[in-house]
């Protein structure tokens, strides 16, 4: 036998070893994960606990889904390029050299800018919808980041105290246009956590926020001191509390239950144990929470922060105002 012959023929069993390793390689790799028939669909995110959830879910999917069909495409280009083209299918030592492939170029080039746009054109659609916030929400809570926990002011009317929210010194770096969306006569109540802190019925760790659950919360977000990032797990949504700028966004819990947050954004020392809890429960239980803290006497408000700056109010449109 030939030489060549004799390689060929040796090649062919190490092929035949090699190819079932790989596929069961791939296959431990798709089971070992632990998720279950229903966890896959999510891609890894957790099941939504909010009427606004969803809309996150889908674009997380469709982003999947348009970069799995990118990486087989791509992938599978190159393994066809190597396999029909190898030099011992060809027997050419060196393949004919083209200067350009005009039709080639022309798709290389379109392609991206589809599949960009059509990202860009989802991506562009569901912020707008998710960063939309009313002027009558059903409840406002300003989220107040410092290191390293959070502080919660509930902007509701308890009737504790002869306070407002409009005119406490507190509250008086938020910018006219969300206090404009204080209820009356909001004495309200706060929490402030600690790195001690726990929730009593899961004893995890961090303060807790208390919210009702199918009524619309507005979160208000500042800092005191550095950036910090306001991230409720399961809501699939996250905003960073800035020093000097004003945040919002409004979320409708649907689902019962307490739930972990965290700080999202590299904020010091003990950023990591920057940790808090939100429970949801029925508006009963929460007018109930609310007069638990005032009779406690967390009445009025926590500082809410470093007063918006004269540049993050110039940046604003005339539309981002209305």
């Amino acid at each position: 036998m030939s030489p060549n012959g004799s390689d060929r023929s040796s090649r062919r069993p190490m092929r035949r070893r090699i190819l079932p390793r790989a596929l069961i390689a791939g296959l431990v790799l798709a089971t070992a994960t632990g998720c279950t028939s229903e966890d896959f669909p999510r891609l890894g995110m957790p099941t939504p606990v909010t009427e606004e959830a969803p809309r996150i879910l889908s674009l997380w999917q469709g982003s999947w889904a348009a970069a799995l069909a990118t990486g087989v495409l791509v992938w599978g280009l190159i393994l066809w390029s190597v396999f029909f083209h190898r030099r011992s299918r060809t027997k050419v030592e060196v393949p004919p050299q083209n200067r350009y492939n005009l039709p080639i170029e022309v798709l290389y080039t379109l392609v991206p800018l589809v599949v960009v746009s059509v990202l860009f054109y989802f991506t562009a659609r569901d912020q707008t919808e998710l960063l939309k916030t009313s002027d009558e929400p059903d409840h406002i809570v300003n989220v107040v980041g410092f290191q390293w926990s959070w502080a919660f002011n509930y902007i509701e009317p308890v009737g504790a105290t002869d306070g407002d929210a409009r005119t406490d010194e507190a509250l008086a770096g938020i910018p006219d246009r969300f206090q404009e969306r204080f209820p009356e006569n909001a004495d309200g109540v706060y929490e402030s956590g600690t790195l001690q802190d726990r929730n009593p019925v899961t004893n995890n760790p961090g303060p807790t926020l208390v919210l009702p659950v199918n009524e619309t919360t507005q979160f208000i977000l500042t800092s005191r001191d550095v950036n910090h990032s306001f991230y409720v797990v399961p809501f699939l949504m996250k905003m960073d509390a800035i020093p000097g700028h004003t945040n919002s966004f409004e979320v409708t819990p649907t689902r019962e239950g307490v739930f972990m947050g965290k700080c999202a954004e590299l904020c010091g020392q003990d950023h990591s144990r920057m940790l808090f809890n939100v429970e949801v429960v029925s508006a009963e239980e929460y007018d109930q929470y609310l007069q638990e803290l005032a009779d406690r006497g967390q009445t009025g408000y926590v500082p809410a922060g470093i007063p918006q700056t004269e540049a993050a109010v110039n940046a604003e449109t005339n539309e981002g105002r209305s």
